[in-house]
């Protein structure tokens, strides 16, 4: 152990010799989108974080890393994958958001597809939890079946899971949010009556993104979505049918690519400055610091696009939708 503490110890000075940290003063990393897991019961084909691994982390150690979030000032941890709660049946992504509110007085958040999230895990962790983001990114059945969202079964309807999940939210005291993907085939659609029936406190809309090594054909990508992606107009006009929804967030490329804070698995920062997801070290190796200065963050385009908002259900009234 003490021979892998000295060379952690080298690895570190050796990156900070040959990558100097720049002059600029580093951001505080306010909010961390941990993709816990790349594993996933969908195959949806514009997925920009693919299962090229089922590799996670032990609970104790992905605890560890949030402890040293914490430390470096991290106020909101996003659980992501993936899919979250294919693990354990929910019970790890449970467990850290539990830890995550309780012992490192974070605000917490979930981003799922809904499918596999009970009211038994609600019943045990829903206290522990501010923000439950469903992702669908269609409420026509076919049109998500087309793209990839779904478990494989005709039956399967996300639309269903998303009605389900709204009640389980509003049931247990958690604020309800919906995540979509605008993309080729549903770009025309007007999604209005059905937004306004489900109410969520926001509906965060991305423009279809190309990541180079996910989702853009060829022997090192598992998706292809290159005839999914839409152009900046074609964006503009789904926004500008929607924009009068108050709960409306939208993000082209430009608002999204580089105003994350993007942990993958491993706990490694991922720079997407260069259209693909380069890793800095873990920070379980080198600490939060040194990891930081490798991701590509753009800090004014965090708080341009709007992305420090009131993150704890203690500062909104969910039930008031």
């Amino acid at each position: 152990m003490q021979i892998i503490k000295v060379f952690l110890q080298i690895a570190q000075y050796i990156w900070q010799f040959v990558y100097p940290k720049s002059s600029s003063s580093q951001p505080v990393p306010l909010s961390v989108n941990y993709h816990l897991t790349r594993a996933c019961n969908y195959r949806c084909k514009f997925c920009f974080h693919t299962s090229i691994t089922n590799d996670r982390l032990p609970l104790e150690e992905a605890k560890r890393g949030l402890r040293l979030l914490q430390q470096a000032g991290t106020k909101k941890i996003n659980f992501s994958g993936g899919e979250p709660f294919l693990i354990e049946q929910g019970r790890y992504v449970g467990e850290l958001t539990r830890f995550a509110k309780e012992e490192c007085q974070m605000a917490t958040s979930i981003v799922s597809n809904g499918s596999l999230i009970s009211e038994k895990w609600f019943e045990k962790y829903s206290q522990y939890l501010d923000i439950l983001a469903i992702s669908c990114d269609s409420f026509d059945d076919d049109c998500n079946r087309e793209a990839g969202r779904t478990n494989g079964h005709h039956s399967h309807s996300q639309v269903g899971h998303i009605q389900r999940v709204r009640y389980l939210c509003q049931q247990y005291n958690v604020i309800f949010k919906i995540n979509s993907v605008i993309h080729k085939l549903n770009y025309q659609e007007d999604m209005t009556d059905v937004i306004e029936r489900l109410e969520p406190v926001r509906w965060k809309v991305f423009q279809c993104l190309l990541i180079d090594g996910e989702n853009m054909g060829g022997e090192n990508n598992l998706r292809d979505a290159r005839n999914l992606v839409i152009s900046e107009e074609q964006f503009q006009e789904f926004c500008q049918r929607h924009q009068h929804l108050k709960c409306f967030v939208p993000e082209s490329n430009l608002a999204m690519r580089n105003s994350y804070l993007i942990l993958d698995e491993k706990m490694r920062f991922l720079d997407c400055t260069k259209g693909r997801k380069d890793p800095s070290l873990s920070i379980l190796d080198v600490g939060v610091e040194v990891a930081l200065d490798r991701s590509g963050f753009d800090e004014n385009m965090f708080f341009k696009r709007g992305g420090q908002y009131k993150w704890t259900k203690d500062t909104v009234d969910v039930n008031d939708w």
